[in-house]
């Protein structure tokens, strides 16, 4: 098992250190060896689903809509404050990260800018 991080800026395998540095011998880049674990810790916050006001969210959660969303192929919307519960989180490619059921419409998928954690 590797214990050395990948390099932050070629993601190269070959790094060693040198006191207190981090050195990639393929672009010769150096960083300090707290950066890593810095690093990890921004990945995590920037790869958890946050609603609209920045909360992060998770399966299981109830969210209220902040805005009237139109539905596709229907003449309804969902109004602002319907409480939507048990939401589950999901990798949307079209941006929809939420998929849950709506009483009055049945099971959707979202985008968790469009809500906030009730």
């Amino acid at each position: 098992m590797k214990n050395e991080p990948d390099c932050p800026k070629c993601n190269s395998e070959h790094t060693y250190t040198d006191g207190n540095l981090w050195i990639c011998p393929e672009c010769a880049n150096e960083w300090s060896r707290h950066v890593g674990a810095e690093a990890e810790a921004q990945e995590e916050i920037q790869t958890s689903v946050r609603d609209a006001h920045g909360n992060v969210l998770a399966d299981g959660d109830s969210v209220t809509v902040i805005k009237d969303l139109k539905i596709k192929g229907s003449s309804t919307s969902v109004k602002v404050g319907t409480k939507v519960k048990n939401i589950r989180l999901v990798e949307g490619n079209d941006g929809h990260n939420i998929t849950c059921k709506i009483e009055g419409f049945g099971a959707m998928n979202l985008k968790s800018e469009f809500v906030k954690k009730a």
